[in-house]
């Protein structure tokens, strides 16, 4: 039976993959191994490693790539360390990353330089800053590309790769909007008592960390000001997202807002 491992460091990319990894559990030429690591498991960003549990997924590894202060170069190399060791005790035959973070790197890097082959989803997209640099390093370590469209496929055809080594998916996690809660079912879970309302979030872009808490201050500033009710998310851990935090705490306490880690 063929191995596959799932490398997933975001609730985001969980989101994304989920669907595939429930067809590869379910299969009965394939064994599915699942590599947990990055914002899954910090209890700041809500221990998000605990809804991959209630999946019911037989092979999970929690591995923790931080301290309490995220850096993401060195998010990378402890990443780098922990895969390692992870695809040697369990020899996988396949590597499946997604996105445009640290973590599907990592993975990316351990599995080309073992001769593993490795799958990159939605490769040959335009994020910008350094988002876009590291899914393209992604997708020149891959072995395997599952796009969105036809304008990823061309972009990835310009880098270089193989065109028969390209597939059109679209995006997997549609398949999951066929199955999710009503909104009302949500807002009873999550204890919302707004009628009316909308959802805010704001991640740091790396590459303006020194205007990154006037900006994020700025943010805050409107949502007060627009007198109207919210649902704060948290943003992902890239590099500043501290800074959003300690604006995010003048929020705490307002009956406008529910505030939420994931």
């Amino acid at each position: 039976m063929k191995k596959i491992v799932f490398v997933s460091g975001t609730r985001a990319d969980f989101s994304k993959i989920k669907s595939l990894m429930m067809k590869v559990e379910n299969s009965n030429e394939f064994e599915l191994f699942i590599f947990v690591t990055g914002m899954h498991m910090s209890k700041k960003f809500g221990s998000t490693d605990m809804e991959i549990e209630k999946c019911g997924f037989k092979n999970i590894y929690k591995y923790i790539n931080h301290d309490k202060y995220y850096q993401m170069d060195k998010a990378l190399s402890s990443t780098i360390d922990g895969f390692s060791k992870f695809i040697h005790e369990i020899e996988p035959d396949l590597i499946v990353v997604h996105g445009d973070r640290v973590e599907p790197l990592a993975a990316a890097i351990v599995g080309s330089l073992n001769n593993i082959l490795v799958a990159h989803i939605e490769g040959g997209e335009l994020s910008g800053t350094i988002d876009e640099s590291l899914r393209h390093a992604i997708s020149k370590l891959a072995h395997i590309h599952l796009v969105n469209d036809e304008i990823a496929k061309k972009r990835l055809i310009q880098m270089g790769e193989d065109e028969k080594s390209i597939f059109i998916i679209g995006s997997p996690d549609l398949e999951l909007l066929n199955n999710t809660i009503s909104l009302d079912e949500a807002k009873k879970y999550y204890d919302i008592k707004f009628k009316n309302y909308a959802i805010a979030i704001f991640h740091p872009i790396t590459t303006e960390i020194n205007s990154l808490y006037k900006q994020s201050e700025e943010f805050v500033n409107a949502l007060i000001k627009s007198e109207k009710n919210y649902i704060v998310i948290y943003p992902n851990n890239d590099l500043g997202f501290e800074l959003i935090l300690q604006n995010y705490e003048r929020l705490k306490n307002n009956e406008r807002f529910k505030i939420f880690p994931s």
